[in-house]
């Protein structure tokens, strides 16, 4: 009998029965979206909960991202990391802008702070980095560099949903920071993202601009998109916060098993913990193989996994700019980038949910040790 495959991940989802109310509600009354109470309700409890001012709620964190850039004006050329998933470039894009591409630290694949500046020219105008697997970039260095240059800072948060560093929420960081609420994320709303702002004002242009530009019935006062989160995500995010803390809690237990199981093999680096990181989230178990040391290729691993019923993931590779919508435009052809290309040939994410058996982690481990023998 053929195994059940097991995926790099498995969305959290509560009870069924517990979201029926729900759904029986937005039945009766027929508000479906345009800022409906469950809407409303999840902008107040979700701010309460990560501990920031204000949020402003999309219908998924890539349309989060295109508004983010077009909230602040944003133009010209933006630097930002070829490390991560492409929607972080394709924001650039769609807003008419120029990705910069810059490496990446070798530890977690976050935008290098020392080569920022030598990537700035007259016509940059922004920072785009990203928490890579919910380890956060190095915000006062980067802060430092936006306030010399006078940049604005827009995170990619997407994968630092709860993290905090020094006992303050990532967030609350840079003018703007950004989250994704994707079905694969540790906390999901089936698809969803949200803005995260410091102040009324700013929450009021961005809320103006998700729909369609309007302040009010009859007055259109920016070129607005609809990206709305609708009744039926709030409602799923408020339930799903009430097992956040639980699924955090599962996911850190099924982290240690990984990590007493694959800390001494040789040839696996693990990523460690930051100084003054709290709240990690586990929402991803990433883990670089040295081919040397380990005796196999990270492509040969990888898919040696996959024979054995196991999905793991390669984030991130290939890099974004070495897509061919991305050479094609000339990215390739910008700033080095060997430490990105070498860990991103060197990257596999394992799976890691709350679901997850503790036996099938054990199996993922004694087939990792087993391979390296081959």
């Amino acid at each position: 009998m053929k195994k059940k495959q097991i995926y790099v991940t498995e969305p959290s989802l509560p009870e069924v029965e517990e979201f029926i109310p729900y759904l029986k509600d937005i039945w009766e009354t027929k508000w479906l979206t345009n800022n409906g109470k469950y809407h409303k309700q999840l902008e107040v409890d979700m701010a309460d909960y990560l501990g920031v001012d204000y949020i402003s709620l999309f219908t998924n964190g890539t349309l989060a991202l295109i508004t983010a850039l077009q909230a602040l004006n944003i133009k010209g050329e933006v630097i930002t990391t070829p490390y991560t998933f492409v929607a972080t470039a394709n924001s650039l894009i769609w807003n008419n802008l120029k990705p910069v591409f810059v490496d990446v630290d070798p530890i977690y694949g976050n935008l290098d702070p020392d080569l920022i500046e030598a990537a700035i020219t007259p016509r940059t105008t922004a920072i785009l980095p990203v928490h890579v697997y919910g380890f956060p970039a190095n915000v006062s260095r980067i802060q430092e560099i936006a306030q010399k240059h006078k940049l604005r800072v827009i995170y990619d948060a997407a994968h630092a949903f709860g993290v905090c560093l020094d006992g303050e929420s990532i967030l609350n960081h840079g003018d703007l920071s950004i989250l994704s609420f994707h079905a694969t994320k540790v906390y999901n709303t089936m698809e969803g993202g949200a803005i995260i702002s410091h102040d009324a004002a700013t929450k009021q242009h961005i809320d103006q601009l998700k729909n369609f530009g309007f302040m009010n019935e009859i007055s259109v006062v920016a070129h607005g998109i609809n990206s709305k989160m609708n009744e039926m995500q709030a409602a799923l995010g408020l339930l799903q916060l009430k097992y956040h803390k639980s699924n955090i809690d599962r996911r850190a237990e099924i982290a240690e098993l990984y990590h007493t199981g694959l800390s001494k093999i040789a040839g696996i680096r693990l990523a460690s913990s930051p100084a003054g990181l709290s709240n990690y989230n586990y929402g991803y178990y990433p883990i670089f193989i040295s081919e040397s040391i380990y005796g196999q290729s990270r492509d040969s691993l990888y898919h040696y996994l996959k024979t054995q019923d196991i999905i793991a993931r390669r984030y991130f590779y290939p890099l974004i700019s070495q897509y061919s919508a991305y050479q094609e435009i000339g990215a390739a052809s910008q700033l080095s980038v060997p430490t990105a290309e070498k860990i991103s040939k060197e990257v596999i994410c394992l799976p890691i949910y709350p679901e997850l058996d503790p036996e099938d982690v054990l199996r993922i481990i004694d087939l990792i040790k087993e391979y390296r023998s081959h």
